[in-house]
Parts: C-alpha cells; structure tokens; sequence
C-alpha cells in the first residue's frame, strides 16, 4: 500500500512539473489598456498583444487581428492565435499579433472595466453602439480606430499587411466590417494591404432581399418572418455605423476587398447549440456550411460577367464548428499568415471559390 502510495505521490509531482512547465510556456496574456481614438475624444480599450503598442514598432511587417467569439474570451483566442503564429513559419519579431476584447454588462461584475466601452452581450457582434463609454461608438468604430492606429506610419514604418480575422460570432463581426467599413482604401492607398478572414459564422449579411430557394435566389417569405432582410442579416434598419449606403454600391466596394470565408465541411449541424436558430439566419440556409455555400453562390449571382470579385473561399476537410482547427488548416494559415511554407500538419481545404 506504502509503494502504491508513493507511486501516487510521484505521479502527481511529475504532473505538476509537466502543467508548470506548459504554464511557463504560454505567451503573456494580460491586457494592454491602449487608448484608441482621436484626441480629444480618445477611450481606453482592453487587448491581449504579443508586444506593446506603446513600445519599437519599427521590425514590425504584418499585423493579425483576432476577434473572439461570443463568449467574449480574447485571452483563449489570443493564446490559441499565438501557438498558431509559432507553428506557421511565420517570423513572429516581424508579427504583431492582437486580440480585442468586446466585453458586455454580464463581464462588469468579474473585471475592472473602468472607462472601457461595455455592449449588450450580442451588440458588439452586430456592430451597435455601446451601452456604457463614448457615446455614439460602434464596435466597427473600434476596429477603425485600431486599423488607424497600426497604419500610421510614424507608429508601424515597415508594416505591409493588416489581417482581421475572426471565427463564429468573430466572423460575423468581421464579415460585417469588412461589407460596411470606409477605412479599407485608405489603408491600402497607404501601401498597406488590409485584408479579412471569415470563418465559420452563423449568419451573412446580404445585399437584397434575395435567399436561397435551391440553386436561386427570391425574396423570402414574410409570412414566416417579416423582418428577415432587417439589418445584421439584410440592410433595413441599418445601424448608426452602416447608414447612407446604397446597396450596388456597397457590393462593389466590398467585392473589391480581399475576402477569404473559412467552412467547416463537417459544420452541419441545423441544431448547434450557438447557431443563430432566428428566423432571419436561417433564411440563409440550415447550417454554417450550407450558410457560406449558399453565400459563395450569392456572390457569384450578384457580381454577374460585370463585377470582379476579390474574394476566395475554402471548405476545411473533415472539420465542424472547431476554431482551433480551422484557423490551423492548411489554407487558413496561408491567407492568415502569408508563409508559403505548407501546413502539412493542418487539415486540407478545398477551393470553393477564387478571384
């Protein structure tokens, strides 16, 4: 019983030292408070970053944002994004890697958010105004003020490349900044290429009132809801951020961005417990990937032989709804990180669609 005993002991030690070593390797994840913004109407904002904002940013070439999704957990993406940053060949001393975080009233009793905006627990995905900090600040407003503040040039001299991605509730933030924000030519008319990535979110936002009906598309039935082209799924009842934009116009401008949407082949599941299950999403299709296969469709259907699209879409081989291993496939990590270098560790990728 005494050696059993013993053996028990010495088990537990070496897990110890194994889980305090897995510690010690993990990159630093407290926030950064970084005012963003113009002075005088400049706000504190909470980020996880692999190297201070504050500090010599003169090596740096690329810059990777990364917005978590709806549980609001910047610290597991940014980990998650960092052990992806060292496996993808990457030279992380010329990456700056950043992970906002959004938080929501509920995160107020668990955090010092002094001074930081606070959004209802959805309204930061959907791009509203926050309900507590400067009045009038959208989370879209958020990732301007943060893509400004990499693409000024005193700050950031060598930096080549902006890369805003996001996963589920991430990726619809991200799909919607990407359809609706004004800051896009002006970074690249800077040399500075902006770019998104677009993975796995439960819901697009469409250009008309148009769904899916098989391989077309018609105006769905308002019978069966009568506010499904209302605005984060179609552009009635626009928010304050996206007001005054016709919609042509807008799917031009956004068809000349450079897009790439991640799906999971295996995200499939009409009964997921996070997917958007409202009338408004699944007009849009059953599940994620039926979403983003009906949406790939969309696009070619709106550019027509007139309009060039800019845009690539991948399906992730053998994949569900799995953050991790849809941002470490093989072509995630190339559009993510720009290694040339294959991933022959991560899960293979079929084309859906390329420019």
């Amino acid at each position: 019983m005494f050696r059993h005993a013993l053996h028990l002991v010495l088990a537990l030690m070496l897990a110890i030292e194994a889980h305090a070593a897995e510690d010690s390797a993990k990159p630093e994840v407290r926030w950064q408070r970084v005012d963003l913004g113009r002075a005088p109407s400049t706000y504190p904002f909470a980020l996880y970053s692999s190297k201070t904002l504050d500090g010599d940013a003169g090596r740096i070439v690329q810059a990777i944002v990364v917005l978590h999704g709806l549980q609001r957990n910047g610290d597991d993406y940014y980990r998650a994004a960092y052990k992806l940053l060292m496996s993808s060949g990457a030279e992380p001393e010329s990456t700056l890697l950043i992970a906002p975080n959004f938080f929501a009233s509920a995160d107020a009793e668990k955090f010092d958010l002094t001074g930081i905006p606070i959004w209802s627990t959805q309204g930061w995905i959907a791009g509203e105004d926050s309900l507590v900090g400067p009045p009038a600040l959208s989370s879209l407003d958020v990732l301007d003020d943060l893509v400004a503040r990499l693409a000024e040039r005193k700050r950031f001299p060598a930096l080549k490349h902006i890369v805003v991605v996001g996963h589920s509730g991430g990726a619809q933030m991200v799909q919607r900044y990407a359809v609706l924000n004004a800051a896009d030519e002006k970074v690249r008319a800077s040399g500075i290429e902006l770019s998104y990535v677009v993975a796995n979110p439960s819901s697009y936002l469409y250009f008309t009132n148009e769904r899916p009906d098989g391989d077309s598309f018609r105006p769905y039935n308002t019978v069966w809801c009568p506010n499904y082209n209302d605005y984060r799924y179609g552009l009635d009842n626009m928010i304050r951020y996206g007001k005054g934009l016709e919609a042509m116009q807008l799917f031009r401008r956004y068809a000349a961005r450079n897009v790439t949407y991640l799906l999971g082949s295996n995200d499939t599941d009409p009964r997921h417990p996070v997917l958007d299950k409202t009338c408004g999403a699944e007009a849009e299709g059953p599940s994620r990937n039926a979403r983003g296969r009906a949406y790939v469709r969309y696009e070619g259907y709106l550019a027509g032989s007139s309009i060039t699209l800019d845009h690539r879409a991948y399906e992730v081989i053998g994949v569900g709804h799995d953050q991790e291993r849809t941002l470490s496939s093989q072509c995630a990590t190339a559009r993510i990180f720009g290694t040339r270098r294959p991933n022959t560790a991560g899960a293979t990728c079929q084309a859906l669609m390329s420019p």
